[in-house]
């Protein structure tokens, strides 16, 4: 479901509210991930897992281009991250559906437990939308600003 705002202030300006778009969310790993994976601070392992990959339709709905910031929101939490389109041509990603890679940037936006104890990492409801906030590091993600 696309949902559109009201009207916000922004620096004296009054405009329209980017759409917000309702989506299931899934992680999972990368191979760009394993590569960086032992150096978790490093700028390298955080463009492997500091984005969101979206059917290119939805990214068009909310407005963002490759590379541009999505906040993306659930019950348990919020992050920004760089929007990035479905990268395999004949496996796109379904509309209304977006991956994010495990790791720090996708545990702010998954919880609650299935019957084992652990944190559900797919099948989650979130809502996407367009953002000029900046994505943080994973040091401020897990440590604080």
């Amino acid at each position: 479901m696309i949902k559109y705002s009201q009207l916000t202030c922004v620096k004296n300006c009054w405009v329209f509210d980017m759409a917000k778009l309702d989506v299931i969310i899934i992680t999972g790993r990368t191979t760009d991930q394993g590569m960086a994976i032992d150096e978790k601070l490093s700028e390298e392992y955080m463009k492997s897992v500091a984005f969101c990959e979206m059917n290119e339709e939805d990214m068009k709905i909310i407005g963002v281009k490759d590379g541009d910031r999505i906040k993306v929101k659930t019950e348990f939490g919020e992050v920004v991250l760089f929007a990035k389109k479905s990268a395999v041509e004949d496996l796109e990603i379904p509309r209304g559906v977006v991956f994010i890679p495990m790791g720090p940037y996708a545990n702010q936006v998954v919880g609650g437990r299935n019957g084992s104890g652990t944190p559900r990492f797919k099948g989650i409801k979130g809502v996407v939308e367009a953002t000029q906030e900046e994505v943080r590091t994973i040091r401020e993600l897990v440590v604080g600003k």
